[in-house]
């Protein structure tokens, strides 16, 4: 467990190498992972926190607490990714209007208004165990989601972030984030459905 926010900004502002150390053991992994979702390689995704780090050192006098200390360096991150995505010419604004405006899913899928628990999936997903050649199924399709819903699933899902964690980081509406989740999380659902249909089943 990382100290109070309050003692990680002391540390860094005096220049503690034990905290810095600290934050790089604990935040650098899900960096180089949120990072990856703007660039096109794992070298530009480690560039990209690497930037990061130097622009937190440089800007820690500036953090004025208004959102949490790892906020404030994930919005760095998502800034400085953002600008190396428009160099190698892979950025998606996060503004830009999906081109599908139809349903994600089969409305058949969801239970009725006048079923028990309308709007929930008729049948509950197939018990998943993420062995190696799952793991890169679910990493392909990950890879194919749009630039905006890959992040959103990567933060929520891989790492955990809260709604609200999400939407300070990436500065987007708490609806807009909840579309690209769904979005993103049926889009992986729908490519290990294939995946299980046509491997027997069984993962």
């Amino acid at each position: 467990m990382l100290p109070a926010d309050k003692v990680l900004v002391a540390g860094l502002r005096s220049g503690d190498e034990a905290t810095f150390v600290s934050l790089l053991d604990a935040w650098s992994g899900s960096m180089i992972r949120l990072a990856r979702g703007f660039v096109s390689t794992d070298a530009s995704a480690e560039e990209v926190v690497q930037d990061t780090w130097l622009a937190v050192i440089r800007g820690i006098d500036g953090f004025r607490g208004t959102a949490s200390l790892r906020t404030w360096v994930y919005r760095i991150l998502v800034n400085t990714a953002k600008k190396r995505g428009v160099k190698e010419k892979r950025t998606v604004p996060w503004t830009s209007v999906d081109p599908d405006g139809g349903p994600t899913v089969d409305p058949s899928r969801f239970r009725g208004a006048d079923e028990g628990f309308p709007g929930h999936w008729r049948e509950f997903p197939e018990p998943w165990v993420l062995d190696g050649e799952l793991r890169q199924v679910v990493g392909r399709a990950l890879d194919d989601l749009p630039e905006r819903q890959r992040v959103v699933v990567v933060l929520r899902d891989v790492e955990g972030h809260t709604s609200e964690e999400v939407c300070a980081m990436l500065e987007i509406s708490p609806a807009n984030q909840r579309v690209l989740l769904h979005r993103g999380r049926a889009a992986v659902r729908a490519c290990l459905e294939t995946y299980f249909a046509t491997s027997g089943g069984t993962a």
